[in-house]
């Protein structure tokens, strides 16, 4: 069993976990609230109808249905699914310059270093179109044949540097009658030739070969790497390390220079275009609109093998246990609430009469004050040398008020 996307693997143990702190965080947070509710036995009387193993299937149910969607997403696959695929695009050879001019560094990190990187994003642009690379300086080689894998032609492509050639030198033209022996003279695809250099050439017959590879149908583009205003040569050990600069006969550094009219020409010839390396890509991005504009033709059948997927019965599982937790009621009855005591009939209808009648009932009249209580008043004497007081009759009480209705009196008691 293999996985179209393992990364989802690696987050089931660390889901798992999270889910179950959770849990337990939960019943402890419900067992606290419950707690503070007040009396142990009337919340366990209105909780009587929940089913703690009910609760506990649910929150099973919905994290295994977490997990099974997790191992889905991983797209789980074993088998496999053999077709066979009519393969169309272009055939696109790219011939480098590995010569020790491209160690020069007018452009950073070096011409070839950056070259390399050139020809990596143009990997990325190709869809489906075969690739091939020619090595070259004073010779030339195919580096890889015609293919689609573009894999282990990165690979290929970064183990090329000036020591794969012995022989010194810059010659296009060997470069263009090497690549004319790589194209598959039995497709119908368009050919196309990218030559990656600086454009110093020290041979005669570039144009030469430029126009024999335009007569069998091969388009040339031309990209030039470096500056003209020049950089010196980098002088190597035996073993291909940067040791000084290259010094001429005159005792001066050598330096070497961008032959971007040679390249125009040659480009001219093969019916392409020339572009000058620049850092923002710009001379890539016309390259590929003139290779989506060529018409593509067909390779052939290829076997493609393919491994089955067989996330869906894992997805269609997990759905249905999510779809399960929701569903299951985690009650099994309604819950019992407490009885509410009512007042006794006979003492309320009691007590509603007592006030009725305490409502309508008037006061007693006070008794008026005999004459015998008030007589010592009245014989009272004042002492020698002051006038005598006159007698004043105590003030007759006030009558009492009628009672209004719907307001009771005071109770009178006597």
């Amino acid at each position: 069993m293999s996985f179209g996307a393992p990364i989802y693997l690696l987050m089931i143990p660390l889901v798992g976990g999270l889910l179950g702190l959770l849990l337990l965080w939960s019943e402890r947070a419900r067992r606290d609230a419950l707690g503070r509710l007040g009396n142990p036995a009337l919340v366990a009387r209105l909780t009587a109808g929940s089913n703690p193993r009910r609760r506990w299937a649910r929150a099973l149910l919905a994290g295994g249905g977490a997990l099974l969607l997790l191992f889905a997403l991983a797209r789980p696959q074993w088998g496999q699914e053999v077709r066979m695929v009519q393969r169309e695009g272009l055939q696109v050879v790219v011939a480098l310059d590995v010569s020790t001019s491209m160690l020069a560094d007018d452009l950073k990190p070096n011409r070839l270093a950056r070259a390399k990187l050139e020809i990596a994003d143009l990997m990325e642009r190709l869809d489906g179109d075969e690739l091939a690379l020619v090595l070259f300086s004073g010779a030339s080689f195919v580096q890889f044949p015609l293919t689609s894998d573009y894999n282990t032609a990165r690979q290929f492509l970064q183990g090329a540097a000036p020591g794969a050639i012995s022989q010194p030198g810059t010659n296009v033209g060997d470069a263009i009658a090497t690549t004319l022996g790589a194209f598959d003279e039995n497709s119908g695809a368009q050919k196309v030739l990218v030559i990656v250099t600086d454009g110093e050439a020290h041979d005669a017959d570039a144009l030469t070969q430029a126009q024999a590879a335009a007569d069998a149908g091969v388009r040339i583009f031309t990209v030039g790497m470096g500056s003209p205003d020049g950089a010196p040569v980098p002088q190597l050990d035996a073993f291909g390390n940067v040791v000084g600069q290259k010094i001429g006969t005159d005792g001066a550094p050598v330096v070497t220079r961008l032959d971007e009219a040679t390249l125009q020409q040659i480009a001219e010839i093969g019916g392409g275009s020339y572009a000058l390396a620049t850092p923002g890509g710009e001379h890539l991005d016309a390259l590929q609109a003139a290779l989506d504009s060529m018409q593509e033709g067909e390779f052939g059948e290829q076997t493609d093998v393919r491994r089955i997927e067989r996330f869906q019965p894992f997805a269609a599982l997990a759905l249905l246990l999510l779809a399960a937790a929701t569903l299951l009621p985690v009650s099994t009855r309604k819950s019992v609430e407490a009885p509410v005591p009512a007042a006794p009939r006979k003492r309320v209808v009691q007590a509603v009469r007592r006030d009725a009648g305490a409502a309508v009932r008037t006061p007693r009249p006070q008794p008026e004050p005999s004459a015998a209580a008030v007589q010592p008043a009245l014989a009272y004497a004042p002492p020698a040398g002051m006038a005598p007081a006159v007698p004043v009759a105590p003030a007759a009480p006030a009558p009492p008020a009628p009672a209004t209705s719907g307001t009771a009196a005071p109770r009178a008691w006597g």
